[in-house]
């Protein structure tokens, strides 16, 4: 029975925590908004002192869900009773990093925040990428799944991939020269993140980053303490077989530890000839010197291939079905996907905790990937017969960094920590040939920017799309380089610091970075020897964010407030394609507002959240097949573009302002039932002028327009959505589990044919049920067999997921749901599912 009574202004409560049949040693009790806390002994008892005269208490351990339990001077509690769960928390995988990791339990002060568990992804991720966990949270939209094995995006409140940071482990993993993430090279995150927190807005990252749309924290199996393993078989729709096996040998005598895992996938794709195939392998040897000192090595990849779909005209959606794939084509007699990714990119990291003292302890982890492979396509080559051939536009890369992290307590009520973060990239990029075609050998241009240069190479040199092999048969010499050969050296150095205060429910913080990056271009291609070198440019940034909060009984208000002055990327410092530094590359100013409410109890949870950003100077870029509609309207070149050729687009200068407002919840309704639910409202425009270049798959400038974007809506995300769902245990280690996700003022991508005082294409209204069942059988104390299906759009919705293209309907035009058929779009998939059986040892 928990008691309570108060002397001299402090509160001792006692108490007692059960499972239920027996107590609980070891549970974690913290008072909310504060750093009081203590724990459980042997039998289950606990006693804190406290200053404040009600709050709330939470009360945490490992296997179990955390309960809030309120708390006041004169009313008793009763005991508490935990309840299992199937799900593993953070304290349990986590051996390391915990001072690198930016969790927001780790921070008092509150932010809009989700956190995804392990099992809701091995749960909702069945045969996708692991985007498919984060898709009923506020605020985030998934789509182009569609496109292929791994080629899902995200946006968060509206901001792409290369504008939310995305960190594994702590450790920063979008590209360094766009800030984009390819979901295809992550594809093993399904297998081994534990959990996936998405930090929306300012986040809790004490990186020198910027969260502008938000921070997405991938935290993967570390070594685990306990003995055992499984083995999972998944099937699929379209052919997908996925098999896994893992092992871990616990912590052993000589303070060792090894979690090993490997899965082996393959499938035929969802869209016509959208196959793939791939591995994932991971491994974590952890290491206890003493009590002070851990170590843990992890190196992770996931090898693959797969053939790409891409966007359509609707028309063409309309006559042949949602798995229509324009990629396809007959090549010397014989149908074939001639678009095609492959790329191999092996992470390897070193963790180092130090607890110095009770009050200060220091975390490192210093990483290193290595990547190759490449994306392949149709080309000709510069003879006039034009002989076909495919090849692949090589995108490799080595990156090696440290981040190093200090915290201390400075008093009870007062903490900070202070760190750096340090990072250096090398990318390679040139067209090679992946296969001729059965052409003896091709003919190609050395194109340097004086026409007087240029010279004529023949080649009959084939490479490997095998991701594999990619390490050792790639194209090394001139001859053999096709198109473009440049590289790309970024450096970049950064500080960061936090300082946070708590007492009696009330917290502050205060969060600043200072940071500075260094870009060079070298161009093999274009340049003469001696003028292959760009200038060095050289850019300063800094960040500060701040924010309070107030707790009392379990209800929770607060506020934040950041300011970024970030770097462009180096792919918008130098523009063309060549070493000119791009006038329009200033920092990009970003201003982040917002207020939240909580509240936590036994049977319910709530979070409300408000927010404004506004950002300056940004770069935003895009990319359709072209159809002839789109060469005609545009006034291209015929001579430099040609029907189903891909256009790129990059927009210069664009100002965003976004605002709304998001709600989620989870009811306990009653033993064994769970409801959740969530809603989002968005209002985001471009306000300004923009300057649009238009790009060929060559690189070669088609056209450059000045456009007023004032008022246009900000597309590829549903500014209007809202879902729910359920989970009900019917028996014991039997359940069943549904969503529903509605989306409405769903706009497509910035087009080039947007002109002055038009807006983006909006796209029908759409909804989605996802339905699964689980069932577990205990075989012995120690094995179990688990079974999962899962069915993904269970209605068999038709609907557009996105589009890139802008053409209003006319009197003689084709409609569908108000939309134009030849605007370009891509559809959603339609009824997919997957079942899987695990045996766990």
């Amino acid at each position: 029975m928990l008691t309570s009574n108060v002397a001299l202004a402090q509160q001792v409560i006692t108490g007692k925590v059960t499972d239920g049949k027996q107590p609980v040693a070891g549970a974690t009790i913290l008072v909310a908004g504060s750093k009081e806390g203590t724990s459980t002994d042997a039998n289950g008892n606990f006693t804190l002192t406290t200053n404040q005269s009600n709050g709330q208490l939470q009360i945490k351990f490992i296997g179990h869900q955390t309960q809030q339990i309120n708390f006041s001077s004169t009313a008793p509690i009763g005991t508490v009773i935990l309840t299992p769960t199937d799900e593993q928390s953070l304290d349990e995988v986590v051996v390391v990093g915990r001072g690198i990791i930016d969790i927001a339990e780790d921070r008092l002060t509150p932010i809009a925040v989700s956190t995804i568990t392990r099992q809701i992804i091995e749960e909702k991720v069945g045969g996708q990428d692991i985007t498919a966990a984060l898709v009923n949270t506020p605020s985030v939209y998934v789509t182009s799944q569609a496109r292929g094995f791994g080629e899902s995006s995200m946006t968060t409140r509206g901001f792409d991939q290369s504008n939310t940071a995305f960190l594994l482990n702590g450790q920063p993993i979008n590209g360094m020269d766009n800030g984009r993430v390819y979901w295809s090279n992550w594809n093993g995150l399904s297998d081994v993140a534990s959990l996936v927190q998405i930090q929306r807005g300012l986040g809790s990252s004490k990186l020198a980053i910027s969260s502008v749309g938000g921070t997405i924290n991938f935290v993967t199996k570390s070594t685990e303490m306990q003995e055992g393993g499984f083995f999972k078989r998944t099937v699929g729709n379209d052919m997908l077989r996925k098999s896994t096996i893992a092992y871990n040998t616990g912590l052993m005598a000589n303070g060792f530890a090894v979690s090993a895992m490997f899965t082996d996938w393959r499938g035929d794709g969802y869209m016509n000839k959208t196959g793939g195939a791939g591995q994932n392998y991971f491994l974590s040897v952890g290491y206890k010197v003493n009590d002070n000192h851990n170590l843990n090595f992890m190196v992770t990849g996931a090898p693959q291939w797969h053939n790409q779909g891409f966007t359509s005209s609707l028309q063409n959606f309309l006559n042949n079905g949602r798995k229509f794939n324009g990629n396809v084509t007959v090549i010397n007699g014989e149908e074939i996907n001639p678009r095609k990714n492959f790329y191999h990119k092996p992470v390897a990291n070193l963790n180092w905790d130090w607890k110095i003292s009770d009050k200060s302890a220091l975390s490192t982890v210093a990483y290193a990937s290595m990547a190759r492979g490449g994306g392949q396509s149709p080309r000709t080559d510069a003879t006039t017969a034009k002989v076909p051939y495919l090849a692949a536009d090589m995108n490799n890369h080595q990156w090696f960094g440290i981040v190093s992290n200090y915290n201390r307590d400075l008093t009870e009520n007062l903490s900070f920590n202070l760190g750096f973060d340090l990072r250096d990239y090398k990318g390679t990029h040139y067209r090679q040939i992946t296969d001729l075609l059965g052409a003896p050998s091709i003919t190609h241009q050395i194109r340097m920017l004086d026409p007087i240069s240029r010279t004529n190479y023949e080649t009959s040199n084939e490479f490997t799309t095998n991701p594999w092999k990619t390490w050792t048969n790639s194209a090394k010499s001139k001859e053999d380089r096709l198109a473009w050969e440049y590289d790309q050296t970024i450096r970049y150095g950064g500080l960061f610091g936090q300082m946070e205060y708590a007492k009696d429910g009330f917290t502050a913080f205060v969060q600043g970075s200072i940071s500075q990056q260094q870009n060079i271009r070298e161009d093999y291609y274009q340049y003469e020897e001696g003028k292959q070198k760009s200038k060095t440019v050289n850019n300063f940034g800094y960040n500060a964010k701040g924010g309070l909060s107030y707790t009392l009984a379990g209800h929770t208000l607060f506020g934040n407030a950041g300011y970024y002055s970030r770097q462009p990327y180096q792919n918008n410092i130098f523009m063309n394609y060549a070493n000119d530094v791009n006038p329009y590359a200033f920092n990009e100013e970003i201003l982040g507002l917002e207020l939240g409410y909580k509240f936590a109890s036994r049977y319910f949870d709530v979070n409300l959240n408000a927010y404004r950003t506004t950002w300056a100077n940004r770069v935003t870029s895009s990319s359709y097949i072209a159809s002839q509609l789109d060469i005609t309207d545009n006034n291209y070149n015929p001579d430099l573009v040609a029907v189903g050729d891909l256009i790129y687009q990059t927009n210069y200068g664009v100002k965003q302002d976004h605002q709304g407002l998001e709600l989620d919840f989870a009811a306990r309704v009653f033993t064994g039932f769970t409801l959740k639910g969530f809603a989002s409202l968005g209002d985001w425009k471009y306000d300004g002028n923009a300057i649009t270049i238009s790009r060929n798959e060559d690189r070669q400038v088609l056209g450059t327009t000045d456009r007023d974007l004032t008022g246009v809506k900000v597309g590829d995300a549903a500014q209007t959505a809202f879902g729910g769902g359920f989970r009900y245990s019917i028996i014991k280690d039997l359940s069943i589990d549904a969503d529903y996700r509605f989306y409405d003022r769903l706009h497509g991508a910035l087009p080039a044919e947007a002109k002055n005082g038009s807006n983006t294409l909006r796209l029908p209204s759409y909804d989605i049920v996802d339905a699964g069942i689980s069932y577990k059988v205990a075989i012995s104390p120690k094995n179990t067999m688990s079974f999962r299906v899962n069915v993904n759009n269970l209605f068999d919705e038709f609907y557009i997921s996105e589009a890139t293209s802008y053409r209003t309907a006319g009197a003689n035009d084709t409609v569908w749901k108000g939309v134009n058929t030849s605007n370009n779009v891509l559809m959603g998939w339609g009824r997919t599912w997957t079942g899987s059986v695990k045996f766990t040892f």
